[in-house]
């Protein structure tokens, strides 16, 4: 059995945004000369990690924050610790780093590699831009308003009043908010499963993943010696219990860094899975049109050497499909079987 297994979803996000600190990722496909929106594979494994905590039901791993006074009395942000530690499903599955001055860097790289979540085809997708508004004007007297002038200071009553009247304004209870930009349409995601790393750490102290003292105790912790003796394997109770809530994890997991008004279930129409990465891409997939120009219709395809399950939802965007309203379930199941079928001890 080959160690990597490959996953393509296809999901609907409805006029959402998937970042909000800076407005909606976006970048600018030069082919069909547009700007399409993205979530980085950070986000999706933030997500994706988020949601198997929920299932597993087991706190992340605790995250050291650290802060530096400097010379001009400022607090400096440095670089978060993390605890490098496998005991944590989070950390077993999402990888970690740590880097400090005077002790040799901690490093292990997640077994799952991620991919963007980005359009399946730049014309399958559209960004909408629209102004909001924060509005309290219903009810002024519940609503205070506060007023600073140049110097910081604040302005009494009579001095607003006085304010507005020599300057012909006024102080609405509202905000203007331009320029929000929403996206709309079809969007893929990868990932690629290494299950010979999945479950296990490695014990090259040259490039350390952990650290000694961690070693010893995931000994005690029952964990097991592989074959070769260069890896400690995660023990059995422990795999069955995170195994199929990582399969649930890779197939329903969202984008929940959203805000309330933005939020979409991002609903998963599709999803593909093989041991041969060449044959994702034709799984879900988009092909230009032969009588209209600029569009492009989307494809799911079954053919052999790929799994495909299709949801009843994915009906009403992909002409052709036949769906089941059990479609998620059987891929999770399916996920399962790949993720117990292997021989992590060997």
């Amino acid at each position: 059995m080959k160690p990597y297994f490959y996953l393509r979803g296809l999901k609907l996000a409805e006029h959402t945004v998937f970042s909000v600190q800076e407005g909606q990722k976006k970048y600018y496909d030069p082919t069909f000369g547009k700007s399409v929106a993205y979530s980085s594979g950070q986000q999706v494994k933030r997500s994706l990690l988020d949601f198997l905590a929920e299932e597993t039901g087991e706190a992340r791993a605790p995250i050291t924050f650290n802060y530096e006074i400097t010379k001009d009395d400022a607090l400096s942000n440095k670089e978060p610790w993390s605890p490098c530690d496998p005991s944590y499903a989070d950390q077993l599955i999402g990888g970690w780093m740590r880097a400090r001055p005077g002790v040799v860097t901690l490093k292990r790289r997640s077994p799952l590699s991620i991919s963007a979540m980005r359009p399946l085809h730049p014309l399958l997708v559209s960004l909408n831009s629209e102004n909001l508004t924060f509005d309290r004007s219903d009810k002024p007297g519940q609503h205070p308003v506060r007023v600073l002038n140049a110097s910081g200071t604040e302005l009494s009553e009579e001095q607003i009043d006085e304010y507005l009247e020599s300057k012909q304004r006024t102080l609405p209870r509202r905000n203007w908010i331009p320029e929000n930009v929403r996206t709309t349409g079809l969007f893929v995601y990868d990932i690629a499963i290494d299950r010979s790393r999945l479950f296990s750490i490695s014990l090259n102290q040259h490039e350390p993943e952990v650290d000694k003292e961690t070693i010893e105790r995931l000994k005690q912790e029952n964990w097991i010696l592989s074959d070769d003796g260069d890896r400690l394997i995660c023990p059995a109770i422990r795999r069955e219990k995170l195994i199929p809530s990582l399969a649930k994890a890779l197939v329903e997991w969202h984008i929940t860094s959203n805000q309330a008004r933005t939020y979409s279930p991002q609903t998963t129409l599709a999803l593909a899975l093989s041991e041969n990465a060449g044959l994702i891409a034709s799984a879900i997939r988009a092909d230009l049109s032969e009588e209209e120009a600029r569009r492009a219709d989307p494809v799911v395809d079954t053919f052999e050497g790929v799994d495909t399950f299709i949801s009843l939802s994915c009906k009403g965007y992909v002409r052709g499909v036949v769906g089941a309203a059990d479609a998620m379930n059987q891929a999770e199941q399916a996920i399962t079987r790949l993720l117990r079928d292997y021989d992590y001890e060997k």
